[in-house]
Formats: structure tokens, sequence, C-alpha cells
């Protein structure tokens, strides 16, 4: 049997058990004495006293949460499935037991409900094409949100944006046509930069009568160079041709 200095030994044993602690270098303790806050301790050895005093452990490491898809009702009415990354850590150990119940739990439906509020003020193309513009402005709010829980939020990233396929068939849509636009203004403008050349070159032509004349000439023999070609052209003076054309005019009606 055991004795009473057993038992003695053993009790001892059990309250150096209960108040000694171990923290390690990310973690801290918020003690409460005869449930009143009187401080943080850690990282390292902690001395509690048994039964007047406990202590809540807490996390300082950047904790990584994945909110849930959201169903999002863009400005412009179009329906898209939405979830998100969060990044925080806690600053603040106090505050993160004192002021909240569930820091985590918190923090999780605080995040669902900004990505729907957030998303909801922007339309479907600044969804796809802005997410940086959105990403920070998330981080913002959240951050502003968990402030009183003692919380950083340090970054914020959407990660998938699905639509229906009815959807994605009228964005396929509107890119073809968006491709379709661009093609037909790049060749109106290389036909606009064609046309001003071809105007130059004739200005240019024009002062000099005997370029127009090389030009001939070298029209004649690029075409003598191609070993296909059976057509042969002469170069006619237009001042020879100009009386003919004269004489083939239809004369006036006679004035009744």
């Amino acid at each position: 049997m055991i004795g009473f200095g057993g038992v003695v030994v053993i009790v001892v044993a059990l309250l150096l058990f209960l108040s000694v602690k171990v923290l390690p270098e990310y973690q801290r303790g918020v003690v409460l004495t005869l449930g009143r806050y009187t401080g943080i301790k850690g990282p390292g050895l902690v001395i509690l006293v048994p039964i007047v005093q406990r202590m809540t452990r807490v996390d300082l490491r950047v904790t990584v949460m994945d909110v849930p898809p959201q169903d999002v009702i863009s400005r412009d009415n179009v329906s898209v499935r939405v979830n998100a990354v969060v990044y925080f850590r806690v600053v603040e150990p106090d505050k993160s037991v004192l002021q909240v119940e569930n820091f985590l739990q918190a923090t999780s439906q605080l995040s669902q409900t900004r990505l729907r509020s957030v998303l909801g003020q922007h339309e479907l193309d600044e969804i796809l094409s802005q997410r940086d513009s959105i990403n920070h402005s998330l981080q913002r709010i959240l951050d502003e949100a968990t402030d009183p829980w003692g919380i950083k939020v340090t970054n914020v990233e959407l990660k998938d944006v699905d639509l229906n396929e009815t959807m994605v068939r009228a964005i396929a849509r509107q890119a073809e046509a968006e491709r379709e636009r661009r093609a037909k203004v790049i060749h109106a403008d290389g036909e606009l930069q064609a046309a001003e050349k071809l105007r130059d070159a004739a200005a240019l032509l024009s002062q000099q009568p005997q370029a127009l004349q090389l030009r001939y000439l070298q029209t004649m023999a690029d075409m003598s160079n191609n070993g296909k070609a059976s057509t042969i052209v002469f170069p006619l003076p237009l001042e020879l041709v100009r009386p003919l054309l004269e004489t083939l005019k239809p004369a006036p009606p006679p004035a009744a």
C-alpha cells in the first residue's frame, strides 16, 4: 500500500507537471490568473501556479486559410464561383484570446463575406483581368477588420474563377470578334500607309519625267526576268495618245 508520504510525492509531482510548461519559439502563452488577464509568457520555460493560473497557447506563425468556393453575382449580373486563399498571422496574442472566441473561425467567416461583397462591386471583365488590384483591396479590407483581434492579414489571392458553359462560349465569341476587329483595323492601317507611300512616290516621280521613264524600264526588266512571262509591253508616251482620245470623244448634242 502507498503510504501518506507516497501520496504527498504523487501530489507534488502532479502539481509540478501542471505548473511547468515549455513554449517553443513560435508560440506565446496568454496567462489568466483567477480569470483575469495577467500577461504573456514565453518562449521557453514557463512556471504557472496550479489551479490558480491558466494558460492559452497562441501560434505566431503565418496561417494559410483556404476560403471555400463562393457564389458571387458580379456588377454586370454574371454568376461566378470564386475561391481564394488568405495568409495571416497573430501579432498580438492577448487580443486574439480576449477579443474573439475563435479567431480562426472568425477570420474564415469574415473572409467569405468580404469576398462576396468586394467581387460583387466589379464586373466580370475586371474580375478576370484585374486580380492584383482585387487581391490588394481584399487584403486591406480584411486587415482593417481583423486588427481589433490582433491579426495581421499579409496577403489574399484569388485562386479560381469558374464560369458556366454558356458564359464561357459567350466570352469565346467575344474574343473571336475582338481579334477579327483588330485584324480589320490593322489591314485598314496598312492600306492607308500604302496609299500614303504611293502618293508620295507619285508626287516625287511627277517632278522628274526622266524618273518615270526609268520606272517604265525597270518594270519591263522585271517582267523579262520572269521566265514564264509571255507578254510584251511597250511604253507609249501619253502625248501621242491624247489626240486620239480627243477624237474618240462623243460629239455634244446639237442645241435645240
